[in-house]
C-alpha cells in the first residue's frame, strides 16, 4: 500500500492573533485618551479590559456565538405562543460583559465613568463581537429620553430606572421593576416606509388608564428580546414615541407577535426581527406629535455609536493584517518589509489615527455639560463621522483581507466576519444619504454649527499649508449647503475635522501624514500617497 507523506507542521504561517492585550496594543487609542481626558486617569481600568478581552477565550466567544446564532421559538410544548429568542450560551455571556462594562448605561448609571472612557471601551469590545453592541447602545440612547419624560415625572414606569442603571444582565422574563437589570430596543421602520417614518401606519389610542393601544407592524424590530422597545406610532396628535414592555406589569406577555427572525449578512450573533402589534400596551413618551424629535434624541447617541463601533472593528481588521505582515515571509524578506505592502498597511493606520483622535474628542464634546460651541460642533460632525467612518469600513477591512491573502478569506481568521459587520453601521440608524441631509439641516436650521466650524478651523490654517488650502475650498460649501453636495462637505469636513485635533493634540509628525495623505491627497487607494510609514507602522503593531 502507498503511503502518503502527513502534511507538514505548518512553516511560515503566523499564529492566530487572539493573546494580546486591546488597550496596551493601541498607542493612537492611549494617546488620544490622555489628550480628551485629562486628569482623570481610566488606563488601569482599561488595561484589565484589554486583557480580559484580549484572550483566546474571549476571541472564541464572539466565533461561537455568531456560528450558533438566535432561534425564535414561537409556542411551547402546550401551543402556547410564546415568542422567545433563544441564544447560545456564548451570547450571554458576551453580554454579561458588555453590560458590566457599562456599555448601556455609562454616566447615566455611574458619576465617576466618563464618556470619552466609555467610548474606548466600546471600541474595545467591537473587536470581540459587535452584535452584542446594539443592545446595549439602543439603552444608552434610551436612558436621558426615559429620565426626561416618565421618569422625571415619577410616571408609572419610573421604577424602571433602578434596573437601567445597574451594571448587571438579566434575561430572564420577568416585569422590568423585578429585574437585576434591563435593557431597551427600538423599532421605527415599516414596511412601506423605512427611513421616512412619516409614511408610518402603525395606530395609538390612549385606553384611558395612562397607556395607549399599539396596533400595526415593525418591518425591523431591533433586538426582540429586549424587555421593552421604543416605538413610533399615529396617534391623534401625529406621529408619536411610545414606550411598550415585552412583559406587561401583572406578568402577561404584551401583544408583541414575533413573525420571523430578518436573515441578515452580517450582525448574525444579534436578533432582528419583523413584529406584528396586536393590542400591545405602552406608555407615551414625551408629547403627542413629537415622536420623531425623541426618537432623533436616542439616535444622535446610536449614531456616535456606529462610528465608534466601525472604528474598532477596523482595529481589529488592521491588528490581523499587521501581525500578519510582520511574521509572514515572502520574497526573501517579511511581508512589512516590501514598500508597496509597508504603504498600504500604514495608511490603512493612517485612517485609525485621525477617526481615533477625532471620535474621542467628539466623545467630551457630546457631555451634557460640554460648552454650548463643543455641543454645536457635536451636533454637525456626529452624522459626518457616521457618515464617512462607516462608509471606510468595507474598503478598509477588504485591504486587511488582501494582506493576509487567501487566509484572509476563510472564516477561521475572522476578516470574513468583520466584513459582514461593516455595512450595518453605515445602514442602520440612517444610511449615507439621511446623515448628508441631516447635516445640510443642521447647517440651514442651527447656523452656530457652521459658525463653531469655521472658528474652530480658522486658527489652524496656519498650522499647516494643506490645511489652509482645504479649509479654503469648504467654506462656501458650509455657506450654501445644497444636498447634491452634502456627500462631498461630510468628507471634507470630517478630513478636516481629523486634522484639526490631530494638530492639536501635538503629534507633528502623524498630523503632516494626514493633512498630506487627506487634505491634499490626488489618489483615492490605499498605499498610493502616503508618509511617515515608518513611524505610521511602528505606532500601530501590537504591542504585546
Amino acid at each position: 500500500m502507498t503511503r502518503h507523506p502527513a502534511t507538514p507542521d505548518p512553516l511560515n504561517q503566523p499564529r492566530p492573533l487572539d493573546d494580546y492585550n486591546l488597550f496596551l496594543a493601541d498607542l493612537p487609542l492611549r494617546e488620544a485618551l490622555a489628550a480628551e481626558s485629562p486628569g482623570n486617569d481610566y488606563s488601569q481600568l482599561l488595561t484589565r479590559l484589554g486583557a480580559r478581552l484580549g484572550t483566546p477565550e474571549a476571541f472564541e466567544l464572539g466565533r461561537r456565538a455568531n456560528r450558533h446564532g438566535p432561534e425564535l421559538l414561537r409556542y411551547d410544548a402546550g401551543g402556547r405562543r410564546i415568542d422567545r429568542v433563544d441564544f447560545d450560551p456564548a451570547w450571554h455571556r458576551l453580554m454579561t460583559e458588555v453590560t458590566a462594562s457599562r456599555l448601556h448605561n455609562g454616566h447615566w448609571g455611574d458619576p465617576d465613568d466618563s464618556a470619552v472612557a466609555r467610548a474606548v471601551r466600546f471600541m474595545l469590545h467591537a473587536q470581540v463581537e459587535a452584535g452584542t453592541l446594539c443592545p446595549v447602545t439602543m439603552t444608552y440612547g434610551a436612558i436621558p429620553v426615559l429620565q426626561g419624560t416618565i421618569m422625571a415625572e415619577r410616571g408609572p414606569c419610573a421604577d424602571w430606572l433602578s434596573p437601567l442603571l445597574s451594571p448587571l444582565y438579566d434575561p430572564s422574563d420577568a416585569p422590568a421593576p423585578a429585574k437585576r437589570g434591563v435593557l431597551i430596543g427600538m423599532g421605527m421602520t415599516e414596511k412601506q416606509g423605512g427611513s421616512d417614518v412619516r409614511a408610518n401606519i402603525t395606530e395609538a389610542a390612549p385606553t384611558g388608564d395612562g397607556m395607549y393601544r399599539i396596533n400595526g407592524h415593525k418591518w425591523f424590530f431591533s433586538v426582540p428580546q429586549s424587555d421593552a422597545h421604543l416605538v413610533l406610532a399615529q396617534a391623534a396628535g401625529g406621529l408619536s414615541c411610545f414606550l411598550l414592555p415585552r412583559v406587561l406589569p401583572d406578568g402577561q406577555r404584551n401583544g408583541i407577535v414575533l413573525q420571523r427572525l430578518k436573515d441578515k449578512l452580517g450582525n448574525r450573533a444579534n436578533a432582528s426581527a419583523e413584529v406584528e402589534f396586536s393590542n400591545a400596551l405602552g406608555w407615551l413618551i414625551g408629547e403627542e406629535g413629537k415622536g420623531g424629535r425623541t426618537i432623533l434624541e436616542m439616535g444622535s447617541h446610536t449614531r456616535f455609536d456606529c462610528a465608534l463601533g466601525s472604528t474598532g472593528l477596523m482595529r481589529r481588521a488592521l491588528s490581523l493584517a499587521l501581525d500578519h505582515a510582520r511574521h509572514r515571509h515572502t520574497f526573501g524578506k517579511r511581508l512589512v518589509e516590501h514598500p508597496l505592502m509597508a504603504c498600504v498597511l500604514a495608511d490603512l493606520a493612517l485612517d485609525l489615527e485621525g477617526y481615533t483622535a477625532l471620535l474621542l474628542r467628539l466623545a467630551r464634546w457630546r457631555r451634557p455639560q460640554a460648552e454650548p460651541h463643543e455641543q454645536a460642533l457635536a451636533r454637525i460632525l456626529t452624522p459626518a463621522a457616521k457618515y464617512l467612518i462607516c462608509k471606510r469600513g468595507a474598503g478598509f477591512v477588504v485591504e486587511a483581507m488582501e494582506v493576509l491573502g487567501g487566509n484572509g478569506y476563510i472564516e477561521e481568521s475572522d476578516l470574513p466576519r468583520i466584513y459582514r459587520e461593516m455595512p450595518v453601521n453605515a445602514i442602520w440608524e440612517g444610511s449615507g444619504n439621511i446623515m448628508a441631509l441631516d447635516i445640510m439641516r443642521a447647517l440651514a436650521k442651527e447656523p452656530d454649527t457652521r459658525d463653531a466650524l469655521e472658528n474652530w478651523f480658522a486658527p489652524l490654517s496656519r498650522a499647516h499649508p494643506a490645511f489652509a488650502v482645504a479649509s479654503t475650498i469648504i467654506g462656501p460649501l458650509l455657506a450654501t449647503p445644497e444636498d447634491h453636495r452634502m456627500r462631498d462637505l461630510a468628507e471634507r469636513m470630517i478630513n478636516l475635522a481629523c486634522a484639526a485635533v490631530l494638530l492639536e493634540n501635538g503629534n507633528a509628525a502623524v498630523a503632516d501624514a494626514w493633512c498630506h495623505g487627506r487634505l491634499n491627497a490626488t489618489a483615492s487607494q490605499y498605499g498610493a500617497q502616503v508618509r511617515e510609514v515608518h513611524l505610521l507602522l511602528e505606532r500601530a503593531l501590537p504591542r504585546f
